[in-house]
């Protein structure tokens, strides 16, 4: 639904959020789709790819997370500057 013209509030989705919610589905995307990752071929130093994938979304997730939250912290500045709040 459309925000009606005139009443002040900052819609409840935007590009931000969007890319938040992306970096915190990847992960859980990857990792639920086995098929994409269910085969020993390549080897990386003697690890199967099954292994080693996994151990990088582990990682990945970790840096994701991480892109997610500091979009969220200057979402939340950039509302309550908005709104004439005070921001940290």
């Amino acid at each position: 639904m459309s925000q009606a013209p005139g009443t002040g509030r900052e819609p409840v989705v935007t590009p931000v959020r969007v890319v938040i919610a992306l970096c915190l589905v990847a992960p859980f995307v990857a990792m639920l789709w086995v098929g994409s990752y269910a085969k020993t071929d390549p080897v990386v130093i003697g690890i199967p790819f099954f292994y080693w994938y996994q151990m990088l979304w582990v990682v990945l997730s970790t840096a994701l997370t991480t892109v997610a939250y500091k979009l969220w912290q200057r979402d939340q500045r950039a509302r309550r500057a908005s709104k004439g709040g005070a921001g940290r």
